[in-house]
Formats: C-alpha cells, structure tokens, sequence
C-alpha cells in the first residue's frame, strides 16, 4: 500500500532497534502471570506501564502474555482482513517459545505507536504487505526470550542447571520435574531479561515452514468471529449519512421532517460530511435516510464524467511530463529505430469492495473516546478522531477487531469514515455509543478508488527486433500527493506508486524514458490491491509480450534473455513454466499466456491457460510461482496467491467505476462486477525455497495475473487488449 519496500534498509533499522540491552521487558501483573513486551528505554511511563498487565480486561502493552490457565496470547500488532497476519504472527511467537499450538490465542494489540509501530512505516498501520517482513525478528525476539525466562525460572525452582531444562510442547522439563508455562509464569516474572535471547536456526523450526490451519479458521466458519457490525452495546445508537452524489458537493438545505417521522429514528444532524439519521436500529437508520430531502450545492463539485476525464488524460499524454526515469537517450533510440509499436492503456477507476463495508463504533464520555472498528491505520485513527474531538490523541482508545476484507479501503490517510463517525459524535453530544454503517452502495458510489490512468507507449525495435528505445508516459492521480505519505513516497513531483513496475522494471533495456502526469479528478484516489503495480505491470507484461511475438520469439525465453542480471525474476518464472508444462502442446482450444512481475520485493510468475467460450475468454487454469522468501506458513502463502488471482482476474475481466457529470454509475454488485465462483479457474501455486528474510505476499499475486490472461487471449486471437476491463475491450464475434 506504501509502495515498494527497502528491504536493506529495513534490516538496519531493525538491528538498531533490536540491539539494545532491555529489548524484552518482564514484569507481573495482577493475575500472577507473564508479560513479555517490546523493548523500550528503562523508566519511561511507556516501559512502566507494558510492565502492568490486568487482568480483569485492560489493555496489555506487550507482545506476549501467559496467564496462570497456560494460555499463550500473541499480542497482534497489524490488523487481520484475511491475510493471515495473527497466525502468522503467532507462528513466531509459538516457534521460539516452543509453546503446544492449541494453547496459543491472537489478541490485536491496542493502539500505541511507541510500541507497535510498523517498522517501516513509523506509525501503527498494516498495509504494503509488510506485517510479517517487518515484524519477523520482533517477535522471535519476543518469544525466545519469554522461554529463556520460563526456562531460569525452572531451574532456580528445581535447583538444576539451567542447561539441563528442556522446552517442548508448552512444558518444560529437566529430569523427572516438569511444569507447564502457566505454572513457571510467576516465577519468571523475576527473572532477568536476555539482552540477546538467542534465535532457532532453520533446522531447529517445528512450525515455521510448515502448513497448518489458521486460528481464526473455525471461527470464521461457524460464524463466531465478531466483526464491527457484530457490535451492540447498551444503549448505542445506528448512524447512516447522507453524502453528497459528486465529490466536492455539499449540503445547500435539508428537510427531516419525514425522516424524523420513521420509528426508530432519534435525531438527525448535519455533519462537515453530510446529513446523519440516528436510530435504535439498522433498518430505521436507513428508512430514515431514504425520507431525507436535501438539496446539494455542486459549485465546488467536480461535473466530470468518465468520458471527459480519459480525453483529458490522452491529451496530457501528448505533453512532457515529469522525469521518473532517463537512462540513455530513448527519443534518439525511436528515430532511429526499424520498427516503432506505438500503444495507448486505459485503466478504469476501481472499487476495493471489500466484503465488509466501512463501520465504526464509537463512545465518547468523560473526555475520552473509544473505537470499536476494524482499524488498519491505529496511529492515523486515533490521530483523526483526537482532532475532530479536541482530546488528546492518547485519550483515544481503539478496540481492533477482526476486518472482513480491506485491499487498501481501510489504511485511508485521512480516516474518512472513522472521521464520519467522530463528526456524529461531535455533532450530536451524544455520550451513548454510536455505530456508523456504510451500506454496500455506500461503499461502491461514495467511496476511495484505484485511480483512472492512461499509459502511452513508444518502443523502437532494431533490425533484428532488439528493443532500442522505450518511451512511456503515466497519467493519473497521485496517492499520495497532499496526504501525509508524501513526504515518503513523492521525490520530485513523482509519486513511486504511480510509475513502480515500469520506472524499475527488471529488463533490460538501454534507452528507456519514464515521465508522469499528476492528474486532479474528483474520485478520492487510495492504494488498491499491489497498488501502481495494478497497472503498471500489465503494460509491460503485455508489451514484452507483443515484442516477443513480432520476433517470433518464445514469450518465456525472450524475457529470461533481458533478465539474466535478476535470477529471482528468471527463476519464478523458470518454476511457472516447467509446472504449467509450457514446453509441451497446450491442449486442442487452450491458449496460454505468461507474466512475470516483482512487487513489494516478492517475485511472481504466472502461466495461464484460456479458452474462447461465447466470445469471452474463460480462465480454466493458472499455474503460479512465487518466491517470497522464507515461507512461514506455506498453506497461507498458497492462500494468498489464489486470492489473489481471483481478486485480479476479477478486476480485469469485468470491474469498472465509471462517472456519469461527476456522479459514479454503480451502486452495488450488480454494476460492480467482480469474479464469480464459477469463473474461478483451477490454481496451482509452487512456492521457489528460499532462506532470505520473509517480503509480502498479500499483494504480489495481483499483478501478473491480467497481462498472463491478456497473453493468453492474444495469442488465441490475435488481439491485444489495452482498454480495461475485457469486457470493454476485447471485441470478439
């Protein structure tokens, strides 16, 4: 979501934090157990108050925490939307403590950026798909020196040498003395804390590496997991809003008469966002909605529709625009050149549409407010909500809770609906709890997008139909220009998220030229799935690929020949190709496609193989390999990769947000299509063995999914298809 991770600086910044003498701080809280935290300087109110556990409900300041009843908890410090992150995180707990995996539990951790800030980021937050990359030796740490202290403690009680204890399964033992952890946690609440507690080497791993169910698995099945909707709490009330149809509007005049009058409906107010109807429950809160009149002032609206906005970016595409990247000389190249192909993109506005709409619950008395949400920026939520009203950002407390899918949606830099549901709070005084819904078409039509984007192409091709020169202009939106990212993600006007996956391509090209237009449109611009990668890699998949054709060139041996300089990108794609069989005939009707693509430092190749059925490319099956380096939990990983082909077949194939004189068309699913069950092709996904430090894996498998199919589809008709989604532009029969 923040672009492209720094992965040796990532390692130094870790080192530094991690060595310090008090990394680890143990304490006993008021339930005789053990918490074992992150490192924070001695004597200071943050390290005192990680030292005091409570357990009647409080909230725990560190990572790891065993109570008397021999249960483990994984204090979580990212936010679980699917991705797997609170196992993931508890597998490296569980595997330097040697704990028995049914006595482990996640437990998100609370809202507090000096000790679980992400790495990378500085701010508490998830995203860029960099929870397990950035916490990977954080909570080993974390967990070896829980056991180390377990382990002195059983020593000093037994009075043996401390090299004689054994940690298996949750139970430590030395001879005919054993104990469980909840039994030793008092007493290694007085033991000293290992400045450096020593690490498992990788032929010492039980659980990483291996495959196994999630801990939030059954839950989820039966329905017991709670998300925010879930929440009720006495006496809360249900907020709808009312927001304006275009982007910049709004609120000239209302009339709450009629709205007033539906039962169940309590009050309505006017917010800096809209016109909220509260009610006793769901149902009234919409019905009250519904009967709102209110009449909207467009005078700072932005009228533009879909139509408009494309000739404008193509028009944008004509013009020099600002340099991402300049090596070698690639206007001379092209003038050159024997043979210019020239193409236009066109990347339509998307919808994250997570499964779960946007939703808040929030509490604000005495002074203090309290979140109840699925909160995937803390620092920023807490931040927004301590702004809006007028308390310190520590006097705002923030319940994570489990997220029903985000893709980007929920790490929005200015906490819009947390924002909505603070300026209820603020408008109303009211000191009960509120709970805002966003509905579905809520969600579709007044919601952050994917941007629009144009990409023109030049490239220049020799004689002999060697690549030359390439020209290539990006225009759209920013992301993060004028957020509070932009300090870290824009350099000279260039914003990394819109121009990653070409300004850095891995292939070798002399005389390559990248420029970027920096649009301004009215659809709130956010990071969506693999972000710039989204568009950026089907351009050069597809590209490559049309090169290789008018060479009469093997697809897959003509891009290991421009990566010889880059053996992770030459063996993901290697592994994809043997597994799919690419040397051999491809069935009588089946078409096959391949991509390659590098995104937040994880390599993916994917081969798809199609069929034409009804004018219409059906995706029947994609072999997929991915080296992400150490591969904590393979299963996941494996999830991972096919959720995400799934989400990026979808995209390509059907998924547009189009305007209509600045008012967005869809409104649901309906309109909004996404990947149907009986579309989701077969999936294999082999995982390349690596000992390098763990990269993202909740992205990288997007990306080379549509310029594969895309491929595929040109080579089974000939067609190469540059305006998104399929159905828009590929015209078959």
């Amino acid at each position: 979501m923040y672009g492209r991770m720094d992965l040796s600086q990532f390692r130094a910044d870790t080192a530094l934090a991690l060595d310090r003498r008090n990394f680890v701080r143990l304490a006993l809280g008021s339930g005789a157990g053990l918490v074992i935290g992150a490192w924070l300087p001695a004597g200071s109110a943050r390290a005192e108050a990680a030292a005091q556990g409570n357990e009647s409900g409080g909230v725990f300041m560190p990572f790891v925490k065993i109570t008397p009843d021999n249960v483990v908890t994984v204090l979580v410090k990212h936010q679980d939307k699917g991705q797997g992150v609170a196992t993931g995180l508890s597998t490296l707990v569980a595997e330097e403590l040697d704990a028995d995996w049914a006595q482990v539990k996640p437990e998100f951790a609370p809202a507090n950026v000096e000790l679980y800030k992400n790495l990378f980021f500085g701010v508490q937050g998830t995203g860029g798909s960099t929870a397990i990359a950035n916490s990977f030796e954080q909570y080993r740490k974390a967990g070896a020196a829980a056991r180390a202290m377990l382990v002195e403690a059983a020593a000093k009680r037994w009075g043996v040498d401390a090299a004689s204890v054994k940690v298996a399964k949750g139970v430590v033992s030395s001879g005919a003395n054993s104990a469980t952890f909840g039994e030793l946690a008092k007493d290694a609440a007085s033991m000293a804390v290992p400045a450096d507690p020593k690490l498992k080497t990788a032929d010492e791993f039980v659980y990483i590496g291996k495959s196994f169910p999630r801990l939030d698995s059954v839950q989820k099945t039966t329905g017991a997991r709670i998300y925010t909707q879930d929440v009720q709490l006495p006496g809360m009330l249900v907020a709808t809003l009312a927001r304006s149809p275009r982007f910049g509007g709004t609120v000239q005049s209302v009339d709450d008469k009629a709205a007033r009058a539906v039962k169940g409906v309590v009050d309505v107010v006017q917010t800096p966002h809209g016109v909220a109807v509260l009610a006793t429950s769901t149902y009234a809160a919409i019905k009250g909605r519904d009967q709102l009149a209110v009449s909207w002032d467009d005078s700072k609206a932005d009228m533009r529709g879909t139509d408009a906005l494309v000739a404008e970016y193509k028009a944008l595409a004509d013009k020099p625009g600002l340099v991402a990247r300049n090596e070698g000389d690639a206007t001379a190249a092209l003038a050159k050149a024997d043979k210019v192909i020239e193409a236009d993109y066109i990347f339509p506005f998307l919808a994250h549409a997570p499964m779960e709409p946007m939703n808040c619950v929030m509490q604000f008395k005495d002074g203090r407010a309290t979140l109840w949400t699925g909160s995937q920026l803390q620092t920023v939520d807490q931040n927004v909500t301590a702004a809006i009203l007028g308390i310190k950002p520590e006097d705002v407390v923030i319940n994570t809770l489990w997220a029903g899918g985000s893709f980007g949606r929920r790490g929005v830099y200015n906490s819009d609906y947390i924002a909505e549901t603070a300026g209820i709070v603020k408008a109303t005084g009211r000191s009960e709890p509120i709970k805002l819904v966003w509905t579905r078409e809520d969600d579709i039509k007044g919601g952050y997008y994917r941007p629009l984007y144009v990409h023109r192409v030049k490239v220049g091709l020799g004689k002999d139909g060697e690549i030359l020169g390439w020209h290539h202009r990006i225009v759209g939106q920013s992301i993060a220009i004028g957020t509070p990212f932009e300090a870290a993600i824009v350099k000279d006007g260039v914003d990394g998220t819109s121009v990653e996956g070409v300004a850095d391509t891995p292939y070798a090209i002399s005389n390559m030229h990248v420029e970027v237009h920096n649009t301004k449109a009215g659809p709130p611009p956010l990071w969506w799935r693999s972000v710039g990668h989204t568009h950026t890699a089907y351009v050069m998949e597809t590209m490559i690929d049309e090169i290789a054709a008018l060479q009469k060139k093997d697809p897959v041996a003509f891009r290991l020949s421009l990566l010889e300089k880059h053996p992770r990108h030459a063996a993901v794609l290697k592994l994809a190709a043997e597994k799919a069989g690419w040397d051999k005939p491809a069935a009588d009707g089946v078409f096959r496609g391949v991509a390659v693509h590098e995104s937040f430092k994880s390599f993916v190749a994917e081969v798809a193989e199609i069929r034409i059925v009804d004018s219409k490319p059906k995706v029947e099956r994609v072999v997929a390999a991915v080296d992400c380096g150490l591969a904590i939990n393979p299963d996941n990983i494996k999830a991972q990769v096919e959720g995400g082909i799934g989400f990026g077949l979808g995209a390509v194939l059907h998924s547009k947000v189009t305007l209509k004189d600045g008012v967005v068309d869809q409104a649901n699913f309906d309109g909004y299509e996404v990947l149907r069950f009986n579309e989701m092709p077969k999936v294999e996904v082999h995982i390349l063995p690596s000992a390098a430090p763990p990269t993202g894996i909740g992205e990288p498998g997007v990306p080379p999914i549509g310029p594969a199919v895309a491929n595929a589809v040109a080579a089974g008709t000939g067609q190469r298809v540059r305006v998104l989604p399929f159905a828009d532009g590929l015209k078959l029969g």
